[in-house]
């Protein structure tokens, strides 16, 4: 099932300094809420910014559910000093309100108003908007506020250069597209290590209840004693299923294509909906199977960053992937940002593993064996001797044998990376979170559990916002970023208002472009 990647292993070890290039970013969603936990009633706060165009601080669904953007470093101190400045700053200008730690929102109630996230009167501030809309038209509004961390990742073109023989655009993003089918493969790993979603409102379960054997507590909260992360699940935030759209990720040409038919392909069931409603109110952007690209949720995806308008799959097409972005990482309450150094540095051991590592193409056969991997880790992953298919002939490993298998070369790869940078911090990471496949009480999910049982998750949440609240409010003292973001707060306003003046199109005339 794994390759002896020994030889490459050894590859890497004459050519260190080509990992000295890898560039990250972190982008952190959390809900604002009030200090009795409830949802917060206000507006996104006009002194942190415009949310359409403020570079760092944005909304996401809703306009309590912040998202905290940091710019792409190769410096993993940098970037987490970025984020804590951010949260700082915001905390300081939101005194009377907290931040939730937790990817689930359990406070919420039939009484709870979610307000749908507003960009302004522009055609660009409405369709974000319209979208949302469409979101929760689709899939519901309580679902659109579970939380969580995306990682960015991107290699130096070096590496590809010296690994691939050549630098192109076709060489480097199928050296990428290798990257993403691995983690499709073996990404369930994250989950089970750093999943913190073991436990989920009763609000979300609907039909739930019957198909898992869960478990209550005195405040009404489900959850799985074996579970990683719900947040994942179909129980979860989740769209149409990438094997019901036939999308692979074996070539960029066929990945786009089959991304572009679900933007052009009507949905029977989205169809009944309609665009508008009886007064003419947009009730989703479009009848399609996907809205817009975003619309495809998945564990990983290719990216580039685009500009003045450009569309991700344009810009894809033109020059190619030029890093991926993990979104299954759950929150992490043990850490006021949401994430800590310690997986950074574990992210970027596996997704360099995940680089190296030949991969087969794969057709629907082995996405759904990977499925069903990923199902095992995040309904039972801690479930004593868990074992994981190998093949499709059902043949299983423990999850225990593939873990170690697997991080003996990730504590290789962990060596080349600390001789380059003379210390031994990747290594000391290895040695940490190995220890968490023999014993599963070390992983976050268990922590999560143990603490949600003994306190309740409604006292634990708080007192973790809390807690975090203060931090960053004496932190503000020293926010080494705090003028540079009071002067992106004034010129995301002053931008957002040139974007409503130039605009020249009616609203429905500017969708269909």
């Amino acid at each position: 099932m794994i390759q002896d990647i020994s030889e490459k292993i050894s590859w890497l070890k004459k050519h260190p300094l080509i990992l000295k290039g890898i560039f990250r970013g972190i982008e952190r969603e959390t809900l604002r809420i009030q200090k009795n936990g409830k949802f917060s009633k206000s507006l996104h706060p006009n002194v942190i910014g415009s949310p359409l165009t403020h570079k760092w601080i944005t909304t996401d669904f809703a306009e309590n559910l912040l998202e905290f953007v940091t710019p792409a470093s190769n410096n993993v101190d940098y970037l987490l000093s970025f984020l804590k400045d951010l949260h700082s700053f915001v905390a300081l200008k939101i005194k009377n309100e907290r931040m939730w730690p937790f990817s689930i929102p359990y406070c919420y109630d039939d009484k709870t108003n979610i307000k749908i996230a507003q960009y302004g009167t522009s055609n660009v501030g409405r369709k974000k908007t319209t979208y949302r809309i469409g979101l929760k038209t689709r899939y519901g509004d309580l679902v659109n506020t579970i939380s969580g961390v995306h990682y960015n990742f991107s290699l130096p073109v070096s590496f590809w250069e010296i690994c691939k023989e050549k630098n192109n655009i076709e060489s480097i993003s199928s050296g990428y597209l290798n990257l993403i089918r691995n983690y499709y493969r073996f990404g369930w790993i994250i989950p089970y290590l750093f999943g913190t979603s073991p436990a989920i409102s009763s609000y979300f379960l609907k039909n739930a209840k019957k198909k898992y054997q869960f478990k209550k507590n005195k405040e009404n909260i489900f959850y799985l004693p074996w579970s990683t992360s719900l947040r994942l699940s179909d129980i979860g935030y989740t769209s149409t299923k990438i094997t019901d759209l036939n999308i692979m990720f074996n070539d960029l040409s066929s990945y786009l294509e089959s991304l572009k038919n679900t933007l052009i392909t009507p949905s029977k069931k989205f169809a009944k909906i309609g665009v508008k409603d009886i007064n003419g109110n947009f009730q989703q952007l479009n009848t399609n199977i996907l809205q817009m690209e975003n619309e495809l949720y998945t564990q990983i995806r290719p990216k580039r960053k685009t500009h003045n308008g450009e569309l991700l799959i344009e810009a894809l097409q033109n020059k190619g992937i030029e890093y991926v972005e993990i979104r299954s990482l759950d929150i992490n309450p043990f850490s006021s940002i949401g994430i800590n150094k310690n997986q950074i540095l574990l992210l970027d051991l596996f997704l360099i593993w995940c680089a190296l590592m030949d991969s087969p193409n794969m057709d629907r056969e082995d996405f759904l064996l990977t499925t069903k991997n990923w199902e095992k880790i995040i309904f039972e992953g801690r479930k004593p001797n868990q074992k994981i298919y190998i093949n499709q002939k059902n043949e299983t490993k423990t999850l225990v044998e593939i873990g170690e298998t697997i991080f003996k070369d990730l504590n290789k790869i962990a060596c080349i990376l600390d001789s380059s940078q003379n210390n031994v911090l990747y290594q000391t990471v290895c040695k940490k979170i190995i220890l968490f496949f023999k014993n599963p009480e070390l992983t976050y999910s268990a922590q999560f559990l143990k603490n949600f049982i003994k306190k309740g998750v409604k006292k634990t949440g708080l007192a973790l916002s809390n807690k975090y609240h203060e931090q960053f409010i004496h932190r503000s003292h020293k926010n080494f970023h705090k003028n540079f973001l009071e002067q992106e707060v004034i010129r995301s306003h002053q931008k957002q208002k040139n974007i409503e003046k130039e605009d020249i199109l009616s609203f429905e005339d500017y969708i269909q472009t």
